[in-house]
């Protein structure tokens, strides 16, 4: 059932960073009341965007302005998929995926971040790409997208802590076999961009009608994709059931380690 009290400030799109930020916030804090696991991604999210903020305070990529409206257009994409899901109405498949596994009781954190991270940077950033430049100057843009990818590795040894503090077995884990869930998300994050970019580079040069017609078969191939995330086969479902069955706190408490 659709929550009601799910905030509506996030109903308007947001138009700066600052915004993007704070409608995070809501998401967050909505999700710890109510101890929805839609708040692990959310968590996640909001910590990128405040390191691709402070990039942009920092001169760190090429046109801060064109990252910011790139920001926006990406995270606004995500932000109305929740929204949309909280009130009734259907988002993208790929994300009606991910927010389907938030109601289930087994998926660990990994999988609901990896759930994330497949709907919104396979679906959502090649759209937010296209949509931020002409396709004349989308090779411009391509030097400011790859920065992110160091943005984002810049966090990864962040979750790779906080994954061991919910499942703490997994530091021991680590010390032996190295970082799993560290090679997991490196992997699963460097793919995922270089297939945005293409996907970007596909629906640049589109009429509308034919951009439109893009996504809905790139999101048939997402939402079906996202099926290898939360059903992986017999072995590594057995392994996830361990961890999950190891994963320590509540619900709210998790996003809190992962805030």
């Amino acid at each position: 059932m659709p929550d009601t009290s799910f905030p509506t400030s996030i109903a308007t799109p947001a138009t700066t960073i600052d915004d993007v930020i704070n409608q995070l916030n809501a998401i967050v804090e909505w999700s710890k009341q109510n101890n929805s696991r839609m708040g692990y991604f959310a968590a996640l999210y909001r910590k990128v965007t405040i390191q691709v903020k402070k990039g942009i305070e920092d001169d760190f990529f090429d046109d801060g302005p064109r990252m910011e409206r790139l920001d926006v257009i990406f995270a606004n994409r995500y932000i109305h998929a929740c929204y949309q899901h909280q009130t009734g109405k259907t988002p993208t498949q790929a994300w009606v995926r991910a927010f389907d596994e938030t109601e289930r009781w087994w998926p660990i954190v990994l999988q609901h971040l990896l759930m994330g991270m497949n709907a919104h940077i396979n679906l959502d950033l090649g759209i937010a790409a296209a949509e931020t430049v002409s396709p004349e100057e989308l090779p411009n843009l391509k030097g400011d997208f790859d920065k992110i990818n160091q943005v984002l590795a810049s966090l990864v040894s962040d979750i790779q802590k906080e994954l061991a503090d919910i499942w703490p077995l997994l530091g021991l884990l680590n010390q032996h076999l190295g970082s799993v869930e560290k090679t997991i998300i490196n992997f699963s994050m460097g793919k995922a961009r270089d297939a945005a970019w293409s996907f970007a580079e596909t629906l640049s040069p589109l009429s509308k009608e034919q951009r439109q017609q893009e996504i809905i078969n790139k999101d048939e191939m997402i939402a079906l994709f996202s099926k290898v995330i939360s059903h992986p086969g017999f072995s590594v479902s057995l392994i996830i059931k361990i961890i999950r069955l190891g994963e320590r706190g509540t619900t709210r408490q998790r996003i809190e380690i992962l805030e």
